[in-house]
């Protein structure tokens, strides 16, 4: 079988908490800002579910309809899924993957552009970055409010951390930009 996507290891993750249809897990993702960890649309959350039912991770348990809205067919965890869940889970976290983001390389790159530009555009990301940083302060603060354990919200934690270091980062490169100790030619 294939490995769990991080889009297929969310979606298991929410059907070990509870039946669901793919629309309702879509809500809960947003709710729980999941989407800012791993990229999920409507369309391919349908799409990772019908691929987890095809490969005996999870199965229909029903369907209902309220309204005028179309039929919502829910689905349930099966024990091949939860497997499957745990032993992607574990290789996650025990073995680091290279990631490629595009701002490693924009660094890399950075020196095609005019350094003003290149201040501008640090300075633009910082504010981003600390606008974000606010964002997940907010959501921890929801979360503790909600007097949720703790296992429930690390990832808030370690976003934070690296929202933090990628400011204090930038910060400095700033600084040596200005103070001409990084030359710009």
């Amino acid at each position: 079988m294939a490995e769990l996507t991080t889009l297929a290891v969310a979606a298991l993750s929410l059907l070990v908490e509870s039946p669901m249809h793919p629309y309702e897990m879509f809500q809960t993702m947003t709710l729980r800002q999941t989407d800012q960890l791993v990229k999920v649309r409507p369309g391919s959350l349908y799409h990772t579910v019908a691929r987890l039912e095809r490969e005996g991770y999870a199965r229909e348990v029903g369907t209902s309809r309220e309204g005028n809205r179309p039929e919502r067919t829910t689905y349930e965890v099966t024990e091949a899924g939860r497997q499957a869940l745990q032993e992607r889970l574990t290789a996650m976290l025990a073995s680091p993957v290279p990631a490629y983001p595009e701002f490693a390389l924009a660094l890399a790159e950075a020196h095609n552009l005019p350094l003003d530009q290149v201040r501008a555009l640090l300075e633009r990301r910082v504010d981003s970055l600390r606008a974000e940083l606010v964002g997940v302060d907010g959501g921890v603060g929801r979360v503790l409010a909600k007097d949720l354990p703790r296992r429930f919200w690390i990832e808030a934690q370690y976003r934070r951390t690296l929202l933090e270091s990628e400011i204090d980062w930038i910060d400095a490169l700033l600084a040596d930009l200005a103070d001409g100790s990084l030359p710009w030619d």
